[in-house]
């Protein structure tokens, strides 16, 4: 398995890791490496066969991921994350002061090819999307947010928080012009996001589990050393 896919907690019913930045979840293209398929190869090995996705990270993104390892454990999650029983909590960084240190951004999303587009409430096929946001840092411009998703729409938070003026460092998608010249010049090749925090409830035991990973991106870096 890949050096910089670290499994963070594993027994008979999920297995927890952390994705690093730049690599598929999972890809449709045989060629192109994935992380699903770094843990099948890995499951192979101990004669494993199951592994359940439950939920994804966008490429560009970093951070943990939870995988069910038989069928009841994934009906289980999978269930958790519709009644958004799941409490993922994310670090992001954009650039300037924001006007408003702490709120929640409530709007109407549609998948629109490869993007997400934020659109009125009353159009067809619009879903809610709800996040909340809280600035922990400032530093050489840049803002460093917690970010808590109450729903998990399609890049839900590179596209909200853009839209609310706040776009993500890195995010070629959806940051403007200026924006991807500052990421570019300051080497930033991957979106300032990162799945630190994980919360479930085991399928199994039924305790509560709480997973913590901290950045490894260089954008990062800056503000482990305030």
């Amino acid at each position: 398995m890949r050096k910089d896919v670290s499994i963070i907690y594993e027994d008979k019913d999920i297995l927890v890791c952390r994705k690093p930045a730049g690599l598929p979840t999972q890809s449709a293209k045989v060629s192109v490496p994935d992380l699903v398929s770094e843990l099948k190869s890995y499951l192979a090995e101990k004669k494993e066969t199951y592994l359940g996705v439950v939920h994804r990270l966008d490429q560009p993104v970093e951070g943990l991921l939870v995988f069910a390892k038989n069928k009841a454990a994934a009906k289980n999650l999978s269930e958790q994350l519709k009644i958004s029983s799941f409490d993922k909590v994310y670090y992001a960084v954009a650039f300037n002061q924001p006007p408003v240190q702490e709120g929640m951004l409530e709007d109407y999303m549609i998948k629109d090819g490869s993007r997400a587009k934020i659109v009125p409430a009353d159009t067809p096929g619009a879903k809610k999307a709800v996040l909340h946001y809280r600035l922990i840092a400032m530093k050489k411009g840049r803002a460093l947010y917690e970010v808590r998703l109450e729903t998990g729409r399609f890049h839900q938070i590179r596209a909200q928080m853009a839209h609310a003026g706040m776009p993500l460092l890195g995010d070629k998608k959806y940051a403007d012009a200026a924006i991807n010249i500052y990421s570019e010049a300051h080497g930033i090749k991957n979106v300032a996001l990162c799945a630190f925090k994980l919360k479930l409830i085991h399928p199994g035991t039924g305790e509560e589990m709480l997973f913590i990973s901290k950045p490894a991106g260089e954008v990062f870096q800056d503000f482990k050393k305030e």
